[in-house]
């Protein structure tokens, strides 16, 4: 794979994620509000909770490891374990999925393509991005179970 490439997809790929769904809101109409709501609470939701998973279990970097550089926009400075993109790119995926099961299948392979991308530009291992990706879809089930809508005013 291309270094460009890697780098796109492991530091861009998400934020291109985050600007579909507003898309997909605003433009298409394929989701509504509380569906936006969702997907973006459990991605914030995953994100902090691997971020204190991270403080509590920190783990080096490939890249520490392994003396090579990174092929990312930028140089993580925290721990690898889980990854933090992997588990807000799958919360971001599963709380489309629930609601769209076509769009939602075009964000898992974009949230597993941002895994892998993350692998391949040296900043985390396989079990970081399948600990990110089982924490993300985890936490989008729970926001799914809680309606989180009903406790900030929209309708179901």
């Amino acid at each position: 794979m291309p270094n460009l490439l890697i780098t796109f997809i492991a530091s861009f790929l998400i934020w291109f994620m985050f600007g579909g769904l507003f898309f997909l809101w605003f433009v298409d109409g394929k989701i509504r509000k509380e569906q936006v709501v969702h997907a973006l609470a459990s991605s914030f939701l995953a994100w902090i909770a691997a971020q204190l998973i991270k403080s509590l279990m920190p783990m080096e970097r490939p890249f520490i490891l392994n003396n090579l550089p990174t092929l990312t926009l930028t140089v993580p400075a925290d721990g690898s374990f889980p990854s933090a993109h992997s588990a807000a790119a799958f919360a971001l995926a599963i709380a489309i999925w629930l609601h769209n099961k076509k769009v939602g299948t075009l964000y898992l392979l974009a949230a597993l393509a941002v895994g892998i991308g993350r692998v391949f530009g040296n900043v985390h291992y396989p079990l970081d991005i399948l600990a990110g990706a089982i924490l993300g879809s985890s936490v989008a089930f729970v926001t799914e179970k809680l309606h989180l809508s009903k406790f900030i005013g929209l309708k179901k």
